[in-house]
């Protein structure tokens, strides 16, 4: 056994002590909570569910390996969850196995929960049949790559010892794989024997809704009765009112501490301005979404309450086309982008990207990684003109002279918000630097991602979020061999340092590979990243304990008054 396990045995024992010197107690023993987070639950199974009302409200009614707790000073921790012990061992081959020991815990029905309903969970996740958009959280485990090229879930090596040891083969390190994939609503447990039965139930009514003559209507989801659903987390549904509020309870069988409300309600708003009317109203303690005018005056306060989106608004060249096969031409475009003129038309939450990692990903030591890697991007506006004379220099090598010789290219984007303005402030930028005519065209968010996955376009603005917050997170989807590498970039030597990333301890080697690929990206024109962004949230003054993960959803586990 590595050194590594003895580290972070001591890491957690100082974590737990340092939580209950903080006073967490028994389930909740906090008061009543009522939150808005975003309109009526969208969609709770834990492999599709990407909005951040619903993520907020799985981390309430499941528990994963992993927890994320507050430190004491406003950022986050990990902890046991489910897991009562971990550990890991690194092996010949450079995979490393973790084994998870759980601790004695039951589904709110009463059953034991098993190391089984996390391997049925995590080989439906990295099913192909299932399309689940968090699928590649588990790229890093041994075997995914033979799953989706099979659809043989068996492959992944996620086993079951006994009912209470999980065993986890990953390719690499990957030290994240703890505090981001073990902590994921996407890779919570479930029980096999119970969606079975749901699925079941749902193809029968399909099936006499078919026989009819009416046109039938389509499946509810396993997870439709709110009010039936049995979770293993510290709460339980109690009650349901449909387009109004979800209330939960601290859950009677839940056995780990938290010190958060015994009631929790969930109120549903649509729209940011609904929300902002319960709260005005003092229907709601916590809002999560606050409409521009409250936002921005968050950002002129410079308020705590604000943090970084883990993503950052990019145009995804497609590099299998003629045009832009030339990584020189994709470098011209990237350099003749007017980044802070896209963030202006993008709003006031937005922020011009100087790098493909957004602020806030962890760097070296108490710096985050932008801040540690520095400005990769040049948004000075009196740089125009020089960026502009080397771009047209690059084109010139590669064989455009004039720039009206690659054509008229198009951009896609999504048709929403400011997305027009945003797409109109690119295109008025490579006309005025390069005489370059780009036609800007709105489509839907769904013929966007068709277009991306079939391949059908040649530059489109898509936002590139990270399932983990770490770089490496950002960075492994531009692997010639990943299936989320839109544009097809491929490079060789960018290959190398991934595979060298992967296997490397944390410390500044690895950091430093990390900021050599991102380089390495941003010189190729494998994307041209726009701008980053931020979002805020409101307690009312009396609360505390409110937790957001860097992906999104919030906690309220150790939610309460003040003194």
């Amino acid at each position: 056994m590595k050194n590594w396990k003895r580290r972070w045995a001591l890491f957690l024992a100082a974590a737990l002590l340092a939580l209950s010197l903080t006073g967490c107690g028994g389930s909740g023993e906090g008061p009543a909570l009522s939150v808005c987070v975003g309109g009526a639950p969208e969609e709770l199974d834990p492999i599709y569910a990407t909005e951040t009302a619903d993520q907020t409200v799985l981390v309430h009614l499941y528990e994963n390996l992993m927890r994320k707790t507050g430190d004491g000073s406003g950022g986050t921790t990990v902890t046991n969850g489910a897991a009562k012990s971990v550990s890991t061992e690194e092996n010949a081959d450079g995979t490393v196995t973790w084994t998870f020991k759980l601790r004695k815990a039951e589904w709110s029905d009463g059953r034991a929960v098993r190391a089984g309903d996390f391997v049925f969970a995590w080989q439906r996740l990295a099913d192909p049949a299932n399309d689940s958009p968090s699928a590649s959280l588990l790229s890093v485990v041994a075997g995914y790559d033979a799953v989706r090229e099979t659809g043989d879930v068996s492959l992944l090596q996620v086993t079951a010892e006994d009912d209470s040891t999980l065993v986890v083969v990953l390719n690499g390190k990957f030290d994240w794989f703890l505090t981001e994939v073990c902590t994921a609503p996407a890779t919570m447990p479930l029980r096999q024997d119970l969606l079975q039965e749901e699925t079941a139930a749902a193809d029968g009514e399909t099936a006499e809704a078919a026989a009819e003559p009416a046109e039938a209507a389509e499946a509810a989801p396993w997870w439709n009765d709110l009010t039936g659903l049995v979770t293993n987390g510290p709460y339980q549904v109690s009650g349901y009112e449909a387009g109004e509020a979800l209330t939960l309870e601290a859950s009677e069988t839940y056995r780990n501490s938290f010190s958060g409300p015994q009631t929790l309600t969930f109120r549903f708003a649509e729209t940011a301005e609904a929300g902002q009317n319960l709260y005005d109203a003092g229907e709601v303690d916590f809002l999560g979404i606050l409409p521009a005018e409250q936002l921005t005056a968050l950002i002129e306060a410079e308020s705590r309450t604000l943090a970084r989106e883990l993503s950052v608004q990019a145009v995804v060249f497609n590099c299998a086309q003629d045009t832009l096969m030339d990584a020189r031409v994709r470098r011209a475009l990237t350099l003749t982008a007017d980044r802070s003129a896209a963030a202006e038309a993008a709003g006031a939450t937005a922020y011009a990207a100087e790098g493909l990692i957004p602020p806030g990903v962890p760097g070296s030591g108490e710096q985050d990684f932008r801040t540690d890697g520095g400005v990769l991007l040049d948004n000075d506006p009196a740089h125009r003109d020089e960026l502009a004379e080397e771009a047209r220099g690059l084109l010139a090598e590669a064989g455009y002279a004039d720039a009206r010789d690659l054509g008229e290219l198009e951009y896609l984007y999504v048709d929403e918000g400011n997305g027009a303005a945003v797409a109109q402030a690119l295109v008025d930028a490579w006309q005025s630097a390069l005489g370059l005519q780009v036609t800007a065209r709105g489509v839907s968010r769904e013929e966007l991602d068709t277009a991306l996955q079939e391949g059908t376009f040649t530059l489109a603005g898509t936002e590139i979020r990270a399932l983990g917050n770490d770089a490496e997170c950002f960075l492994m989807r531009w692997g010639s061999d990943k299936p989320e590498n839109l544009g097809k970039y491929a490079n060789s030597a960018y290959d190398t340092l991934l595979s060298v990333i992967a296997g490397a301890e944390e410390g500044e080697a690895r950091m430093g590979c990390l900021h050599d690929a991102e380089a390495l990206l941003l010189e190729e024109g494998a994307a041209a990243p726009l701008y980053t962004s931020v979002t805020g949230w409101t307690l009312r003054d009396g609360f505390s304990g409110v937790l957001r993960d860097a992906r999104g959803w919030f906690s309220f586990a150790a939610a309460g008054r003040t003194a």
